[in-house]
């Protein structure tokens, strides 16, 4: 008799990432990390996951080494001496447990308010100075602070290559740093990183490249992106298939091995007269695998910005149209949000079609590394 899931479980293989099935863990911040290094706490939360037979864990959100990265408090570095011998005892614990694992790497742009993080005084860096289209807060990058920046996720990117993980994330998405140059609302720049679609896309491209170089060419550099963001969640970067490939494509050249694909419900058509979903029309058009993300394994989704603040309730359910389109090839991977962070056990207990054993997701499973 055939496995229904047996798709889930199959074995991935992209340059340094050899996972066992297709099942990742959604990169969320959790604040448990004071001083922002990673303690033996946030290495024994992933390595439960792992355990629980979780083939790859994308970590929550660490920061680059620029002073305006950081936008909570209690948010782990991927820089400085203290963070990085913590990362390494994380990877440590994962390998241990049989899993994979990787960071991602974040800049959260104009998101940053003055009295947070290492310096309190540094404001916000973005693009144009927007938080949203109308709200000013924190200062224009400079192409000085550009490079900057540019610079600091490569050496992020190689940190994390340092520590032994097995590859990195780009964070891109949700309206963070890089998602601010993508999107035409907080992007008002008149040089070559604004105005055109092709030059919104120039500074994620260049960060991209960047890592390229510090990793070297068999280390998976994945990629986070979304249509929408924290601050509107219905804006879009693309609103044709045409325009997500003058999106993607650039970045596909610059180094991208798997896309992210972040959506709020992963069920939802990206386009109109087609069923593929964000991550199915980015595999369609860039021929590269994808990951699908968004309310995986329960009935609702979330409210807050997808990365930080999931205040929403929302109860188990099955997972057979994921499983589904996985069949037919629309996506390669599935990432799992909310439904793991509560129940570490989640991939076991849907393996075992014991869904009413599984917990449900609530705003109280933020307060807690369970």
């Amino acid at each position: 008799m055939n496995n229904p899931l047996g798709v889930l479980f199959s074995p991935f293989t992209n340059k340094s990432l050899t996972l066992k099935n297709r099942v990742a863990m959604a990169p969320m911040t959790r604040t448990f990390s004071p001083d922002y290094i990673p303690g033996p706490h946030v290495a024994d939360y992933y390595r439960r996951r792992a355990e629980a037979g979780v083939g790859l864990i994308i970590t929550e959100g660490t920061t680059i080494p620029h002073k305006a990265s950081n936008g909570y408090e209690r948010v782990p570095a991927m820089h400085g001496e203290k963070a990085l011998a913590g990362w390494k005892n994380v990877v440590d614990e994962v390998h241990a447990g049989g899993g994979k694992i990787i960071p991602q790497i974040w800049h959260v742009g104009a998101v940053r308010k003055a009295g947070v993080g290492p310096d309190k005084d540094v404001p916000g860096y973005s693009p144009s100075g927007l938080f949203k289209p109308g709200k000013e807060t924190g200062v224009a990058m400079s192409k000085e602070d550009i490079n900057e920046v540019i610079e600091a996720f490569a050496q992020a990117a190689l940190n994390a290559k340092n520590c032994g993980f097995d590859g990195v994330e780009i964070h891109g998405a949700h309206g963070y740093l890089i998602d601010q140059f993508f999107w035409e609302g907080t992007n008002q720049r008149d040089d070559e990183y604004g105005g055109s679609l092709e030059n919104r896309v120039r500074f994620g491209v260049e960060v991209v490249k960047a890592v390229r170089a510090a990793v070297g060419e068999t280390f998976s550099i994945v990629f986070r992106f979304s249509q929408w963001k924290q601050q509107d969640y219905n804006a879009k970067l693309a609103q044709t298939p045409e325009e997500l490939k003058a999106f993607l494509m650039p970045l596909s050249e610059a180094g991208v091995d798997i896309f992210h694909a972040s959506t709020r419900r992963f069920w939802d058509p990206e386009f109109e007269n087609s069923k593929l979903n964000l991550a199915g029309w980015t595999k369609e058009l860039t021929g590269k695998p994808t990951m699908t993300v968004g309310s995986v394994g329960l009935d609702g989704d979330f409210v807050g910005d997808g990365n930080f603040d999931m205040r929403s309730t929302a109860n188990p359910t099955g997972i057979d149209s994921l499983v589904d389109r996985m069949n037919k090839g629309e996506f390669d991977l599935v990432a799992v949000g909310r439904a793991l962070l509560v129940d570490p056990e989640w991939l076991h207990k849907v393996q075992d079609n014991a869904l009413d054993e599984i917990k449900p997701y609530t705003k109280e499973s933020l307060m807690t590394l369970s």
